[in-house]
């Protein structure tokens, strides 16, 4: 007689999937206010920003301002979601995650150290709201 044992995932492992997506939580937060004042930074189109010549992807100051700030925008709101384990929010953190991902790439003639870093922070953002089960840190079974 065989038993079809149903899998149990343990509290410590539900723990660490919460401590993985809010983490990624607060990252996607900080990253997101950090591209609010990116973004008002660029829109006067004063002295902050420093120009690169011959640059393959260029862009008017104010519309990269525009884009970091509606980027900003939409990861702090996705962020808040996340803290509510809502499932949207993390289908939307990734998608806004790998955007902002492209626009640090872009950014890499300008702020090489800072545009690095911040791909590596999205990266990890990516990978731990796609590597946790939705009922590992909701408490859900199913």
């Amino acid at each position: 007689m065989t038993s079809a044992a149903t899998p149990h995932r343990s509290e410590t492992s539900a723990a660490a999937a919460g401590g993985l997506v809010t983490f990624a939580a607060v990252m996607l937060f900080i990253s997101g206010v950090l591209g609010i004042f990116r973004g008002i930074m660029g829109i006067p189109e004063d002295d902050v920003f420093v120009t690169t010549p011959n640059y393959v992807f260029k862009f008017d100051l104010t519309g990269w301002g525009w884009i970091h700030l509606i980027l900003g925008v939409v990861a702090v709101l996705v962020s808040i979601g996340l803290f509510s384990a809502a499932v949207w929010a993390r289908v939307v953190g990734v998608g806004i995650a790998g955007l902002l991902l492209v626009v640090s790439f872009l950014s890499i003639p300008y702020y090489p150290v800072w545009s690095i870093t911040l791909i590596a922070l999205y990266s990890f953002v990516i990978w731990a709201l796609c590597v946790v089960k939705r009922d590992t840190y909701t408490g859900r079974a199913g």
